[in-house]
């Protein structure tokens, strides 16, 4: 089974790059991110030409995240429990929820999600004390995942928004007082991984950014960030075979600013007895 991650940054002005992509590479499935659109604006129809059902949750021209899938897309999920909010406060206290998780299961039992995570815009901005505190509540309802599906094989993946190394970013002193690369954020980041997650593509891409800003020329310098990640689960952990990624999707007319980011897994996929053999 192949999956991936790829914050497209609006599909309705990619739709053509990303389902041409899904066949090229062969994807089972596809987590996206910052689809900016509402449910009912998705480019449904070029997803099925392509053989890909759909789930999608998005709520306005801002966030969104969705999944397109060749084997079946089981047990949907919007949201995570207990997921802050942001923004004005509504008439009954709280604060709207951003579409920015949903989850699916897939193939033989594998659970996915797509995250994305707020940016957190400025040190001293609103944004970002809700970015720790959405991240410490999906840390919080992850480790209840863990401890009730023990030995279940799950991913979290998506846009992070966290360079958790200084090795994921092109230069530290660039960022200096800066968000993503903060030691709370990477503190964040960091908690998944003493619960039991771990990031499945460094071990076998140990170097390689995913993000590159659209100003000044930061891509042919290579000026980026490494912010994208599937962190799998100890039962995922066992089934990674491969993984990838994919900075050529930079490149051409139109790209997003961040690339797809792949893992190969050991696991039974309904496409398995039907694919062509490739020597």
């Amino acid at each position: 089974m192949r999956i991936a991650t790829w914050n497209v940054n609006s599909i309705r002005a990619r739709v053509g790059r990303v389902t041409d992509w899904l066949q090229r590479a062969d994807v089972d499935v596809l987590g996206m991110q910052e689809i900016k659109c509402r449910d009912d604006q998705f480019p449904h129809e070029a997803f099925e030409a392509a053989g890909y059902e759909v789930v999608t949750h998005g709520l306005s021209q801002w966030n969104g995240v969705a999944f397109a899938s060749r084997i079946g897309l089981d047990d949907v999920q919007l949201d995570f429990p207990g997921m802050p909010g942001f923004g004005k406060t509504l008439a009954d206290g709280s604060l709207p929820l951003e579409a920015r998780a949903m989850a699916v299961t897939v193939g033989d039992g594998v659970r996915l999600w797509s995250l994305y995570v707020p940016n957190g815009r400025e040190l001293d901005n609103p944004h970002y004390p809700y970015k720790l505190a959405w991240l410490g509540t999906l840390a919080d309802v992850a480790a209840g995942w863990l401890e009730e599906h023990e030995g279940e094989p799950m991913a979290l993946m998506g846009d992070w928004n966290i360079a958790p190394l200084d090795a994921d970013v092109w230069d530290r002193s660039v960022f200096e007082g800066a968000t993503h690369v903060s030691p709370p954020e990477r503190a964040a980041f960091q908690r998944f991984e003493g619960l039991g997650f771990a990031d499945v593509v460094r071990p076998l891409v140990p170097t390689g950014y995913t993000y590159w800003d659209y100003k000044q020329l930061r891509f042919p310098r290579n000026e980026g960030m490494r912010i994208d990640f599937v962190l799998g689960s100890p039962a995922f952990q066992e089934l990674v075979t491969g993984a990838s990624i994919e900075r050529n999707e930079r490149k051409g007319d139109a790209p997003s600013d961040h690339v797809p980011v792949v893992v190969d897994l050991d696991a039974d996929s309904p496409l398995d007895d039907d694919r062509p053999m490739i020597f």
